[in-house]
Formats: structure tokens, C-alpha cells, sequence
């Protein structure tokens, strides 16, 4: 009977794995999808956003006495800034990501503390 427990507790921790990996799998695929459509959106809004600061320069070396190359500086060195504060944001939120879900963690663990109990226990 106790042989029996055991290999229902390891057929137990056997499916736990499984199902973390498929979990895993699970978020991956969505976290790829993401990736995608981030993708398309970053280049479509750069392609806008360069044409949108090219103008911008323009107009400023229209509407003000700085010569071309400086309107070109002053747009470029707001944008260096922009883009530092955006990266920094980034790094922040790609910390955040739970690529394995903790509460399967968690019942792995359990499973395993309870199989070693029950493997120890059988032992005396």
C-alpha cells in the first residue's frame, strides 16, 4: 500500500513538471505574439517618427536664426534624452516578468516535500 502511495505521490510530481512546462509554453507563445506586434508598431511609428523630427528640424531652422546643423543638434540631443528615459522604463518592466508562474513553484515544492516525506516514512 505504501508502494502504491509512492508511485501515486511520484506520478503526481511527474504531472506538476509537465504542467509547468506547459505553462511555461503557454506564456512563451503569448509573450511571442507580443513580440510580433510590438514589432510591426515600433517600426511603423520610427518610420513616422523620423519623418515627423525631420520636419520638426526643418521648421526650426525656418522659424529661427540657427543654422541647419544646430536645428539638427537640438532635435537629436532631445531625442538621445527621450530615448534614455524610455530604455530605462523598459529595463524596469522587463525585471517584472514571471516567465514560471510561483504558485507552480510553489506546488512542485509541496509535492516533492510530501514524496520525500512519504519515501522517508516508509524507509523505517
Amino acid at each position: 500500500m505504501l508502494g502504491g502511495i509512492a508511485n501515486d505521490a511520484k506520478e503526481l510530481l511527474l504531472q506538476e513538471v509537465a504542467l509547468t512546462k506547459l505553462e511555461v509554453q503557454y506564456e512563451l507563445r503569448k509573450a511571442k505574439t507580443a513580440a510580433i506586434a510590438l514589432g510591426i508598431g515600433i517600426g511603423t511609428i520610427a518610420t513616422g517618427g523620423i519623418l515627423l523630427m525631420l520636419m520638426l528640424v526643418h521648421v526650426l531652422a525656418a522659424l529661427t536664426a540657427v543654422p541647419l546643423w544646430g536645428c539638427y543638434g537640438i532635435v537629436g540631443s532631445v531625442l538621445v534624452v527621450l530615448g534614455g528615459v524610455l530604455l530605462a522604463a523598459g529595463k524596469t518592466k522587463a525585471e517584472e516578468l514571471d516567465v514560471v508562474p510561483q504558485r507552480t513553484v510553489e506546488r512542485i515544492k509541496e509535492s516533492a516535500q510530501w514524496l520525500t516525506k512519504q519515501t522517508t516514512s516508509d524507509k523505517r
